[in-house]
């Protein structure tokens, strides 16, 4: 029984560095084309996160798609946050089946994803109907749909802090625990660097 538990805990890690690796492989691009000042907005906007270094660390790969485009910026945190919210769906996934609460947490996720891609949509939509220089209706609405993105983004956070709220409660099971818990951590981090940005580009942004 113990080999047996011990086999099955081996994989489940094992599982779950796989998915770490493949997910650090595509959001961690070359710097192609990457000027000094396009580094430097990254840096600079990550300094209103929580998480400078993660923020920075997360987002520097696209310097030079993003340049110095807090739209861009601002969509950019929220994808990368989408799919670090997808690898964790699926790694709790293979945990659910033999954990309740982990069941309960891939409810809660599954929550979060849908508003992250709300706030995703609804800045895309922005993107198309607002242009700079717009009449001042449309700054109105900008600052409208952009308190819309915030609510969607906040909304998110929430159903993440009550996934590891959950797992506070739960009894240690291996190494379930611990490699789920620290994963929704790390999405929650980049969450909060995802609204951190999304507030500032409601309010320093201009349409």
């Amino acid at each position: 029984m113990a080999s047996q538990n011990l086999t099955a805990t081996l994989l489940l890690f094992t599982t779950f560095l796989f998915i770490s690796r493949s997910i650090s492989a595509v959001h961690s691009p070359p710097l192609l084309n990457a000027t000094t000042n396009d580094l430097t907005f990254i840096r600079t906007s990550c300094n209103a996160t929580l998480y400078p270094d993660l923020c920075f660390n997360s987002l520097a790969g696209y310097a030079s798609a993003v340049q110095s485009s807090p739209a861009r910026l601002t969509k950019l945190a929220i994808g990368v946050t989408i799919s670090k919210a997808k690898s964790t769906a699926v790694l709790l996934s293979k945990f659910s089946r033999s954990a309740t609460k982990v069941k309960d947490c891939a409810s809660y996720l599954k929550d979060a994803l849908d508003e992250m891609r709300d706030s995703l949509r609804t800045l895309r939509n922005i993107s198309r109907g607002v242009g700079i220089g717009a009449a001042p209706s449309s700054v109105e609405m900008f600052r409208f749909k952009m308190s819309d993105v915030q609510t969607y983004m906040s909304a998110a956070l929430t159903y993440e802090d009550t996934c590891t709220d959950e797992y506070e409660e739960m009894d240690e099971a291996g190494g379930t625990k611990t490699a789920v818990y620290d994963r929704v951590n790390n999405l929650k981090r980049l969450t909060s660097n995802a609204l951190a940005l999304v507030n500032s580009y409601a309010n320093n942004g201009a349409p």
